[in-house]
């Protein structure tokens, strides 16, 4: 393992509580190459998943001895913060509206987040209908950055001015979100012992994960925990569509609709509550406090609840409830200013992969696998926050060295494929081989991706 991954690991770490007594757990990383790009994505990609690695295998150790090893391909690892999918006699769906993208402003750069329909409709409110991206950059070039991200946010939509690091840093959030820790944990009421069985080859296997994540860091975390063998139930309200990464982020899941302004569906969904082991959440700051589900009723409706969830851009500061996505943070915390500057471009250069998505999903897993843990050792319920902006800050901490030569990640083969077909709701595919593995125990999704909405709103019998 490579010295800027071990800091990285050590990091996430030290962020959970694991200082020098907590028992040693082998690590193995094999594989090379690395994206391109202005910062230690790859690496991130490695430590990430070792981090979640890790978390499995100590629950493990603490249920049932041994000693367990975990196993990382630093190579699938970076393959896996991509596109995990080849579709077989069909074509995937365009991942962003043709409205989205950066645009020029006359001082500077801005991007609009335009996928889900009310977010378009906000920076058409603002700008007016187009067509296209040309006639819209038009309109934008007669803007200032900072007055159409206020705009556009005032509209209820999602932009993002671009900024350096450094006047992300000196920003009144950028100051907020560096006093916050990469993972805020906390202990909760004392609860009785779980009936789980964690059994080596499938350690969630009966574990109940309640999903209310969506666009991508949420998804990624209970992608993982179904990878593992846990029952994971998403939550969508009606009408809410994701048609650009359902094929990666539903694998292993089941998926159903409630409105929870609806008192037939909240009975339904307190039910579900009641009997979940888990509750992983993107809700923005406050969103479900005002459903009249904060984390006090929710601690009361299921005593010894782990409860994991993340926000965009931090849990403190005037900007702890704005919208955000992967590629709106990168623009606000100076990961996209700090790679023009790298390539010495005219345009904004975004990371090569929603890393931030990725990593802070994984990050959210082995909170999960933590708090499980914690609730075995300790008797209690756990909660774990985090955010996008907090995982920008673990990159931009940790640069790579000037003049660092990176050996080019060689791009997936058939090689790298799962030798068998997964059926998916949209024809046959190919899916990239796990990047992790335990000894005796691997990553395996039970379920093929599909659609939201495809299954009943019910646990299945454990």
């Amino acid at each position: 393992m490579d010295t800027l991954t071990q800091t990285l690991l050590a990091e996430i770490r030290q962020s959970l509580g694991h200082g020098d007594d907590t028992p040693a757990i082998a690590l193995t990383v094999s594989g090379k190459g690395s994206l391109n790009s202005a910062f230690p994505v790859s690496e991130l990609a490695t430590a990430s998943l070792g981090a979640a690695g890790l978390a499995c295998a100590q629950l493990l150790q603490q249920n049932q001895g041994g000693e367990p090893q975990v196993f990382v391909d630093s190579r699938l690892a970076s393959l896996w913060f991509g596109w995990t999918l080849r579709p077989l006699g069909w074509s995937l769906p365009a991942a962003w509206d043709a409205l989205a993208g950066d645009y020029a402003t006359s001082d500077g750069w801005i991007r609009l987040h335009t996928n889900a329909p009310h977010h378009r409709k906000a920076v058409e409110q603002v700008l007016g209908p187009h067509q296209d991206k040309n006639a819209l950059a038009q309109k934008v070039l007669t803007w200032k950055k900072g007055e159409l991200e206020q705009a556009v946010i005032e509209a209820g939509g999602c932009a993002a001015e671009m900024r350096s690091i450094e006047a992300w840093r000196q920003h009144i959030q950028g100051k907020s979100v560096a006093q916050e820790p990469l993972c805020h944990q906390r202990q909760q009421a004392e609860a009785p012992p779980p009936g789980w069985a964690l059994p080596a080859a499938r350690p969630l296997h009966g574990v109940r994960v309640l999903d209310l994540t969506r666009i991508i860091a949420g998804p990624i975390a209970t992608r993982f925990l179904a990878g593992l063998g846990a029952d994971v139930l998403r939550i969508d309200p009606y009408g809410w569509e994701e048609p650009g990464v359902e094929h990666e982020v539903i694998l292993g899941k089941r998926c159903a609709r409630l409105n929870l302004n609806n008192p037939h569906d909240r009975h339904t969904f307190e039910h579900l509550l009641k009997n979940a082991d888990v509750l992983v959440h993107g809700y923005r700051a406050g969103a479900l406090e005002k459903l009249g589900y904060g984390a006090e009723q929710r601690r009361t409706l299921s005593p010894g609840l782990i409860d994991v969830c993340l926000n965009a851009y931090g849990w403190s500061g005037p900007w702890r409830g704005r919208r955000g996505f992967d590629s709106l943070v990168q623009m606000s915390c100076g990961l996209a200013e700090s790679g023009m500057q790298w390539k010495n471009a005219a345009v904004p250069v975004p990371l090569p992969v929603q890393a931030l998505d990725h990593a802070t999903g994984y990050l959210m897993a082995t909170a999960v696998l933590h708090g499980m843990r914690q609730r075995l050792l300790q008797g209690t319920g756990y909660s774990a926050r985090l955010s996008l902006a907090r995982t920008a800050q673990l990159l931009f901490d940790n640069p790579y060295p000037q003049q660092h030569p990176l050996t080019p990640l060689a791009a997936a083969t058939a090689a790298d494929e799962n030798p068998e077909t997964e059926l998916t709701h949209w024809g046959a595919a190919q899916r990239l081989i796990a990047p992790l593995r335990l000894n005796g125990t691997a990553l395996l999704w039970a379920l093929p991706a599909t659609t939201l909405g495809s299954s009943q709103p019910q646990w299945l019998r454990r």
